[in-house]
């Protein structure tokens, strides 16, 4: 029960961050907010501010959230003269007011980052391995905990290194020293041709060395960390668009199952994976895609370029296009999700595997080796 109160709390927390930073563009430049939700459909708790007349609620269906500003819809009907209107508010007070939403996204993510490394410190890979049942290192009696010190005459200073190693000697016999209770025994290890481009892997991973972290420098990474995985979130897109990249796709089932997991694992844990979410929902919504706030950027930078509005109901028809299109595609992850979970063939598949597209905390994809 624990895990899924921290699942649905961080999914929430997700959706009222983006919703609130539209919200309180919106309100800064005037603009007259109707509705608050979390969530679509019934709504079961419900407020409205006095002051502002905007409704605060929480709806039935738990997925997405938005603001309902004045004025937005371009099929109601709108006054000219009404300065709270979406549709009479200036240039920038429209585009600040949808790129608030992502932004807000990737400030909190420092935040959270900030939160992770501050209380857990950073989880370091070390020489000792965990080893991948059937893979080149098992078939060589390597165990888990062993740490590999040497390949060849070669010294291993750190994995990065061991990894470098491993990739150019696909099919090529490695006389590996590993430290064994203190002993030193000699593995003969081949690489298998099972990364990209054929190069190779021993199937090992890391044992994580948790450092304690200092206040400037959990303050430094916090900005960075963002940065460099919107970064590779946006070469992994990259490389799905020009097919380089197989596809994995999680929905909100997915993501609040890995939500449960990294509660269990700890609060530090639970607010990297918080930051990692926040930093790619915030890249994500800024694709120019219909629905999504990069795809009404592209329409405001548009009038920007030109000095003319485009036409509202076809912007609408489109948008109306692009929601339909990811909430077909949500489902259908959401059904192979829900599928998967019953029949617990989900958690078979990634007892060794990491997902090709999910990425570590230092903004890197992370994968085995």
């Amino acid at each position: 029960m624990g895990v899924f109160f921290f699942a649905v709390l961080g999914i929430a927390l997700l959706m009222i961050i983006h919703e609130a930073g539209h919200y309180l563009a919106a309100r800064a430049f005037g603009m007259k907010v109707l509705r608050f939700s979390i969530g679509f459909g019934p709504a079961i708790w419900r407020y409205r501010s006095r002051k502002t007349g905007t409704i605060f609620q929480v709806a039935l269906i738990p997925f997405f959230a938005f603001v309902q500003i004045a004025g937005m819809n371009p099929f109601e009907d709108i006054d000219p003269e009404d300065k709270t209107s979406y549709a009479n508010a200036s240039l920038f007070g429209r585009i600040t007011t949808i790129i608030a939403g992502p932004l807000a996204n990737y400030l909190f993510a420092s935040a959270f980052f900030f939160g992770a490394f501050y209380i857990g410190g950073e989880m370091v890979p070390t020489l000792n391995v965990k080893v991948k049942e059937g893979a080149a290192a098992a078939k060589a009696h390597m165990q888990d905990g062993d740490k590999i010190v040497r390949i060849g005459k070669d010294r291993i200073q750190d994995f990065e290194q061991l990894r470098s190693v491993v990739l150019e000697n696909a099919n090529k016999p490695l006389k590996v020293e590993v430290e064994r209770a203190g002993k030193p025994i000699v593995l003969e290890v081949t690489p298998e041709p099972q990364a990209e481009g054929g190069k190779g892997l021993i199937g090992v991973e890391p044992v994580q060395e948790r450092i304690p972290m200092e206040f400037k420098e959990a303050i430094r990474r916090s900005i960075i960390t963002p940065a460099l995985f919107v970064r590779a979130t946006m070469v992994t897109i990259a490389g799905i668009i020009t097919r380089k990249i197989e596809p994995q796709l999680a929905g909100p089932v997915g993501i609040g199952r890995e939500l449960g997991i990294a509660a269990e694992q700890g609060i530090d844990a639970y607010l990297r994976l918080l930051g990692l979410l926040s930093a790619y929902l915030g890249a994500f919504n800024m694709l120019p895609y219909p629905a999504l706030d990069g795809g009404r950027f592209v329409f405001l930078t548009y009038e920007a370029v030109t000095r003319r509005k485009p036409n509202a109901r076809l912007e609408a028809s489109i948008h109306t296009v692009g929601l339909l299109t990811l909430l077909a595609l949500i489902t259908v992850v959401t059904v192979k999700e829900v599928g998967s979970f019953v029949t617990g063939s989900s958690d078979k598949s990634a007892a060794h595997e990491q997902p090709k597209a999910k990425p570590a905390p230092s903004g890197k994809p992370a994968e085995k080796r």
